[in-house]
């Protein structure tokens, strides 16, 4: 089944192309099912990118999916056209007013991990969002600093400075091969990593987080939160096989000082072309969460939030 997109959003071209479903709100209104209604809050600068790369994933499944987009009220983006963000996006405080819910909200993550976070202007308005999501919002992904400010929130985990940046195509483990999340994942994986913070291990621990995916290089990745019906991912299984290229260049570019992406060119060299190989991976995590989605969200989308039982509690 497709991913429901407005037919004028600039990734419904894009995926039709690349083979993904997609179907267009006249056509999804004339099939008799309830899609699931999956919201992206996208704090991201290039949003149209960050459209693309999570609607490819989840528009892989065999379900329908209703995807909408959503942004932090006051903030004005300055990389994306105000036209797009006037066409496809709510602000947050529109959505929470309509008291409207959702089976699924993504959390991205956001440049501007230097800060702390009570420095970030959207911060109030953000973990509104956060609270908002245990009545509203039967499971949330929270996505590299969008998970750390997430975890921070309702565990009070802080997110470490590093020394040089986290950058680079890292190995992991897979600590936990008989979660649902985790179906058909290899022991162990090469997850992209991109971030200049981390969260630690035994902090994670001491919350009594159970970690899914950890690396002995960069820590753990991916963390459930069964009690607030939450996944935090702190790397970036969602990046396109360009996207450190972009990085790095962009930082090369402007003088910043910045090691070349581990494990990411062929032989380390910049001048040949990069090879993805966390793709299959990444439709497997994302697939794996919108079926249990699928599985325990209750049919009458209002009784979301009814009751705070844990994600696979069927």
């Amino acid at each position: 089944m497709p991913i429901k997109l407005p037919d004028n959003l600039p990734a419904y071209d894009v995926l039709a192309r690349e083979g993904v479903m997609v179907m267009s709100d006249e056509l999804a209104s004339k099939q008799d099912i309830r899609p699931l209604r999956i919201a992206l809050l996208n704090l991201m600068p290039k949003k149209i990118q960050t459209e693309n790369q999570f609607a490819r994933l989840i528009g892989a499944t065999p379900l329908q999916i209703e995807l909408n987009l959503i942004r932090m009220s006051e903030h004005r983006t300055r990389n994306t056209a105000a036209e797009h963000m006037r066409s496809f996006y709510r602000p947050f405080s529109e959505v929470m007013e309509t008291g409207e819910k959702f089976d699924g909200l993504i959390i991205t993550g956001a440049p501007i991990e230097h800060l702390p976070y009570e420095e970030v202007t959207y911060w109030d308005e953000l973990t509104q969002v956060f609270d908002w999501t245990q009545t509203h919002v039967h499971s949330t992904f929270g996505v590299c600093w969008g998970g750390m400010a997430m975890i921070n929130h309702f565990h009070g985990i802080p997110k470490i400075d590093l020394p040089a940046k986290a950058f680079g195509c890292v190995r992991h483990r897979n600590l936990a091969p008989a979660s649902p999340y985790l179906r058909g994942f290899s022991d162990d994986m090469v997850i992209p990593v991109s971030r200049w913070t981390e969260i630690r291990r035994e902090d994670v621990q001491a919350a009594g987080l159970p970690i899914l995916i950890d690396s002995a290089e960069t820590g753990p990745c991916l963390v459930e939160d069964a009690a607030h019906r939450a996944l935090y991912i702190f790397n970036h299984l969602e990046y396109d096989s360009g996207t450190l290229k972009e990085e790095y260049d962009r930082d090369v570019a402007s003088g910043t000082p910045i090691n070349i992406p581990a494990n990411y060119y062929p032989d380390n060299d910049p001048s040949k072309p990069p090879q993805n190989r966390w793709r299959s991976h990444a439709h497997l995590l994302y697939g794996n969460w919108i079926s249990e989605i699928y599985l325990t969200t209750p049919f009458d989308i209002d009784q979301i939030g009814a009751s705070r039982t844990d994600l696979r509690n069927r």
